[in-house]
């Protein structure tokens, strides 16, 4: 069973940074492609940042400059590092990996928790 647990989230003022971690289990996250992504109230759940199994990085335009999608495979755990953050940037952030067609549609059956995001002053 694959499991993710995603921390670091908190309360920032806009133009602050935050690093989220997302921890993997039962899943190999360094032979996988692997997604960051994030759900404001009321809205649907958006990708954000993706890191294919070869090491490509790809963003959203929304994000793009601002973000920075890593991986550590010896300790199975995928990063997101946000700087510059804005108002807007406010959600619950969720990781998942899986193949590329699964990352970019965010076509999963589990997902993990999730850690919130808040930017305000």
């Amino acid at each position: 069973q694959v499991q993710f647990v995603e921390s670091g989230g908190g309360l920032v003022q806009p133009g602050g940074s935050l690093r989220l971690s997302c921890q993997a289990s039962g899943r190999i996250i360094g032979i996988y492609a692997t997604g960051w992504y994030r759900q404001a109230p009321g809205k649907q759940r958006e990708l954000v940042a993706w890191l294919t199994s070869g090491g490509t990085t790809n963003y959203a335009d929304s994000v793009q400059g601002r973000f920075t999608i890593s991986r550590d495979n010896a300790k199975n755990t995928a990063y997101l590092q946000m700087n510059s953050l804005k108002p807007e940037d406010t959600a619950v952030y969720y990781c998942n990996t899986g193949s590329y067609a699964n990352v970019v549609a965010g076509s999963f059956d589990s997902w993990g928790q999730g850690t919130q995001v808040t930017v305000s002053s």
